[in-house]
């Protein structure tokens, strides 16, 4: 019996293709929809011309407060992208719960957020859209078939077909 569904979005470019179908599934059950966003950390680059810019403390007060305020900011954007594409009547967009943006490695972040919130079904595509043709699943996708403890509803991407 499915009583929540996490989506998994990477926003990219077949994102609303994979919406339309968790959007499908949560209506058809009954039930609302939690979205997740992962975010990769920031790499050894990107974190040594940080620390070579701001002092210790103006660092410390980014990394606590400043992640936070963009990742605040990514769901609103998030959210306002999902009701803005489907557009009016707002009912589809009433079935979204919920729009995290998380950072961390993508199927541990996904997987984690599953966990607390104790969904019965993840939805994803099969693929990032950046991904080649000849790989027959995805690093993400093949992850959450590996471990997740739910049934997870992989979309093929249409170009693929």
């Amino acid at each position: 019996m499915i009583r929540s569904i996490l989506y998994a979005t990477d926003l990219g470019l077949y994102a609303p293709y994979v919406l339309q179908h968790a959007l499908s599934l949560a209506r058809a059950y009954g039930v609302q929809l939690y979205v997740v966003h992962a975010v990769e950390p920031l790499g050894l680059f990107a974190e040594s011309v940080l620390q070579t810019y701001l002092d210790e403390n103006t660092l410390k007060e980014m990394r606590a407060n400043g992640l936070a305020n963009v990742m605040g900011s990514i769901e609103q954007r998030v959210m306002e992208g999902f009701r803005d594409e489907l557009g009016e009547p707002r009912q589809d967009a009433e079935l979204i719960h919920s729009v995290r943006v998380i950072q961390g490695d993508p199927p541990m972040v996904i997987l984690d957020e599953a966990r607390r919130l104790g969904v019965d079904l993840i939805v994803a595509g099969s693929h990032s859209h950046g991904e080649g043709l000849n790989t027959p699943l995805g690093r993400t996708a093949g992850r959450l078939v590996q471990l997740a403890e739910v049934p997870v509803y992989l979309v093929p991407m249409l170009l693929h077909r």
